[in-house]
């Protein structure tokens, strides 16, 4: 009787700790959206610049997402995922220090460890939870997207009242916080299910049409998503909306993205193949993002379906690593294309829409532009999503 409570406390205690862990690798990158505008004006920047902030933490993702199975397998990963909330620490307080160069650096930094995150926790979920993936994987997902919503909706009053290095600064709480809880863990020795290092796949990913597809479909949904992360607070301002309230929108964007994972994982896999899925949430971001430049009294509505779009298409992409080859070894190679490649795409994203706004004085031409990489992404979502696999090669 003892053990099996004592079981149930050890089990309580890592799925505490976990979605302790999701809610960092969201709000400590997304919660400085809101008073971009403000860190604009004390650092003088132009647009370009700002977009380099929200494009910087996307280039850690694809620098240091292929390294974390290494770390994870050298010094374990519960250890790993500790190093990874120091590491957030430590970015979070650098980027508050003052200076040009700690805000880049301490953005890199939160990036580096929201990579590590980002690639150790499924893994850790499918190791511990392996009968309870989909549940796990959902609530884990809800909690990013809740404390995603939250960060964006309570730092700008937390910068009006204390400026806006002491708000940022303030979001220590989140990842010292999932430390004391991940210190339990840490005795914990078990190897994680990663992939290897040589692969074994039957496919050269990199000269597989199929795959450069699904890479191209995360990579064109993932750029407008992480533009409205990056740039929709300061667009809603210059159009008139009161910081608190580009906030709140803010908080919805990152709320919508959530939902997908609740309603559709179960559905795409029952479908003989996802290209009407694919094309609609796809279309549904273009409509957004125009949807913001002609009805801007209508943002609540285009941030909730920008986020439902951009989860959705999330989801889709990485569904189709799994749908579109035979076998893990297939599966790991494809998704380190797609996620490597597609960071890099998403990375362009922010630093585009910064240039084109510079260039252009205004949003409606950014906007545009974003808005027709989505119907981009939607026409490589017709093509990825055929019901297809990956073909063997010998090279």
């Amino acid at each position: 009787m003892f053990n099996k409570i004592k079981n149930n406390w050890h089990a309580i205690a890592l799925v505490v700790g976990i979605l302790f862990i999701a809610a960092n690798l969201r709000v400590p990158f997304t919660a400085i959206a809101p008073v971009l505008p403000l860190i604009q004006s004390d650092f003088s920047l132009n647009s370009s610049s700002v977009g380099l902030l929200t494009s910087l933490p996307l280039l850690a993702f694809a620098v240091f997402s292929p390294l974390s199975a290494s770390f994870a397998r050298r010094f374990g990963i519960e250890r790993t995922l500790f190093l990874a909330l120091i590491i957030i620490s430590l970015g979070i307080l650098l980027r508050s220090t003052g200076s040009v160069g700690a805000l880049y650096l301490g953005t890199v930094l939160i990036g580096t460890g929201i990579a590590f995150g980002n690639v150790l926790l499924p893994g850790l979920i499918k190791r511990d939870f392996s009968a309870n993936i989909a549940s796990m994987t959902g609530a884990y997902s809800i909690t990013m997207g809740a404390a995603g919503a939250l960060g964006s909706v309570i730092i700008t009053p937390l910068a009006q009242i204390w400026d806006w290095p002491i708000a940022l600064d303030l979001l220590i709480a989140a990842p010292l916080f999932a430390l004391i809880l991940w210190i339990p863990q840490l005795k914990k020795h078990n190897p994680v299910v990663m992939a290897s290092h040589k692969q074994s796949a039957s496919v050269n990913v990199w000269k597989s049409p199929l795959a450069w597809q699904v890479t191209l479909f995360m990579g064109l949904n993932a750029m407008p998503f992480y533009v409205a992360v990056g740039f929709l607070p300061t667009i809603l301002i210059d159009n008139g909306i009161s910081a608190a309230q580009a906030g709140s929108v803010h908080g919805t964007l990152q709320l919508a993205t959530a939902i997908p994972g609740l309603i559709l994982a179960a559905t795409l896999r029952r479908l003989k193949d996802q290209k009407l899925a694919a094309v609609t949430v796809s279309l549904l971001v273009a409509l957004s993002l125009i949807g913001f430049i002609y009805l801007p009294d209508l943002a609540m509505l285009w941030a909730a379906c920008l986020g439902f779009g951009s989860g959705a298409s999330m989801m889709l992409g990485l569904t189709f690593v799994g749908l579109r080859t035979t076998n893990g070894d297939d599966a790991s190679a494809l998704s380190g294309m797609a996620q490597c490649v597609g960071y890099l795409m998403a990375a362009a994203g922010p630093l585009l829409l910064g240039q084109l706004h510079d260039w252009t004085g205004g949003w409606t031409v950014p906007l545009l532009i974003t808005a027709a990489i989505s119907i981009a992404g939607a026409c490589s979502g017709m093509i990825a999503g055929r019901n297809a696999y990956l073909e063997p090669t010998n090279s």
